[in-house]
C-alpha cells in the first residue's frame, strides 16, 4: 500500500477536539512536518499550553484514526510528537497614541545651533496651525526653559485615567518640557548615560502630551546611547540634521547620518539645516558675507541625497530673541520668514514619508 500525505490527514480530520467538537486538521493541530517512507510515518501534534487536559487521548486517537482508516499495515514510527503553539508576543503599546509624526532635531556637534533650530520650528509649525509638542531631550545642556522663557515655572501634574501625569508647559502654541524644568539652573547634571535615558523615557511616558500633530525632540548634540533610547522607545517618523557651513561640523554630519540610516537605528532623514548659512547685518539685509564657508550642505545632499531643508542666515536678533525667551520666529522679519519655510519643507517632507513617494530635491531658500 503506498502512503499519502492526504490519507493521512483524511483519517485525522475524523477526530474532534473535545473541547469545541471540530476536527484537529481544521483547527491546525496537525504540524507541516510530516514524513513518510514507505509504510511509515510521522507528525507532530501541536496544542496551545502544554497542560492541555485532552493531550494523551488526542493523540491516542489519532494512532486509532489512523489505523482504523488508513490500514493497519501503516506503522507510526515512534509517537506521534507533541509540541505548544508559540504565542504571538503580545503588541507593544504605542508610547504616544495621540501623536501622528515624531521628529528628531539632531546635530552631528554642538555649538551649531539645534536646540534654536528646534524652539523656532516649533513655534513656526505651531503658528501654521498645527499641534505642536516639544521635548528637550538635551539632558546635560538643556536650553529650551530659556529659550521659552519659563525657567522660573512650576511644574504640576495631574492624574489622568489613574495615571498621575506631568503636564507640560505650554506657551506660543507649544507644549515644552525639559529636565531644566526639573533641576536647579546652577546644577551640573553629573549622570551616566542610563540615568538620562530613564529620564528622558519618564517626560515621555509619563507626561499628558495629548492629542499632536508634530511632536520635535531637541536630542542632545552627537551620537550616544540616548539617541537609541529614543529612537527604541519611540516611533521616530524622521530626522532632521543641523549643520553649519564649516567643514568640521560636515564631518561630524556625515557620522550623524551614517548613524540614523544604519541597520540599528534605521531612521529616515528628513534633510539637513545649514544654520550660520551666512552673516546678515541688521541693518543691512541684503547683504551676505559667508564667514563660515560656502556650499557644504550643497556637498552633503549630493553625497548623501538628502534633501537641503533651509538655510538660515547668521542674524543678531535669532540669539538675542532666544535670550529673551520669545523665539524669532513669532515674529514677521525675513529671519523669522525662513523658520516659516523650514517649516513648511519639514511639512512636505514628512507628507512624503508618509506617503511612501520618493524624495525630490526642494529649490533651496535665500
Amino acid at each position: 500500500m503506498t502512503l499519502y500525505p492526504n490519507l493521512i490527514l483524511d483519517a485525522l480530520r475524523t477526530v474532534r477536539y473535545p473541547g469545541n467538537g471540530k476536527d484537529i486538521v481544521s483547527l491546525g493541530m496537525v504540524e507541516d512536518d510530516m514524513r513518510i517512507d514507505g509504510n511509515k510515518v510521522s507528525f507532530s501534534l501541536i496544542f496551545d499550553r502544554p497542560t492541555d487536559p485532552f493531550i494523551r487521548s488526542l493523540v491516542k486517537s489519532a494512532e486509532t484514526a489512523i489505523l482504523t482508516h488508513v490500514g493497519k499495515d501503516v506503522e507510526i514510527q515512534g509517537n506521534i510528537a507533541v509540541k505548544t503553539r508559540q504565542a504571538a508576543p503580545a503588541p507593544k503599546p504605542q508610547v504616544l497614541p495621540g501623536v501622528k509624526n515624531i521628529i528628531g532635531i539632531s546635530s552631528g556637534k554642538g555649538g551649531v545651533g539645534k536646540s534654536t533650530v528646534s524652539a523656532n520650528l516649533a513655534v513656526a509649525l505651531a503658528r501654521e496651525g498645527y499641534k505642536v509638542g516639544l521635548l528637550d531631550a538635551d539632558i546635560f545642556g538643556p536650553s529650551m526653559p530659556k529659550m521659552f522663557g519659563v525657567e522660573n515655572e512650576q511644574v504640576y501634574m495631574h492624574n489622568v485615567d489613574g495615571r498621575d501625569l506631568i503636564i507640560p508647559i505650554e506657551k506660543y502654541g507649544v507644549k515644552m518640557l525639559s529636565i531644566g524644568l526639573l533641576v536647579n539652573a546652577d546644577d551640573a547634571l553629573v549622570w551616566r548615560g542610563a540615568m538620562a535615558s530613564k529620564a528622558l523615557t519618564q517626560l515621555i511616558e509619563q507626561a499628558d502630551w495629548g492629542e499632536l500633530d508634530y511632536f520635535l525632540i531637541d536630542m542632545p548634540p552627537g551620537t550616544s546611547d540616548i539617541h537609541l533610547s529614543l529612537v527604541q522607545t519611540l516611533g521616530i517618523t524622521g530626522v532632521v540634521i543641523v549643520t553649519t557651513p564649516q567643514e568640521v561640523a560636515l564631518a561630524d554630519v556625515r557620522r550623524g547620518i551614517a548613524m540614523f540610516t544604519g541597520e540599528k537605528v534605521n531612521v529616515p532623514v528628513l534633510g539637513v539645516v545649514e544654520n550660520m548659512a551666512w552673516f546678515t547685518p541688521e541693518k543691512h539685509p541684503d547683504e551676505r558675507y559667508y564667514i563660515f564657508g560656502q556650499g557644504g550642505a550643497e556637498r552633503l545632499k549630493e553625497l548623501f541625497h538628502v534633501e537641503l531643508l533651509a538655510e538660515i542666515p547668521l542674524v543678531a536678533a535669532v540669539g538675542r530673541h532666544g535670550d529673551e525667551g520669545a523665539p524669532i520666529a513669532l515674529g514677521d522679519s525675513i529671519t523669522a520668514q525662513s523658520f516659516i519655510h523650514l517649516a513648511h519643507n519639514v511639512i512636505d517632507a514628512v507628507d512624503r514619508r508618509n506617503s511612501d513617494l520618493p524624495p525630490t530635491v526642494k529649490v533651496e531658500l535665500k
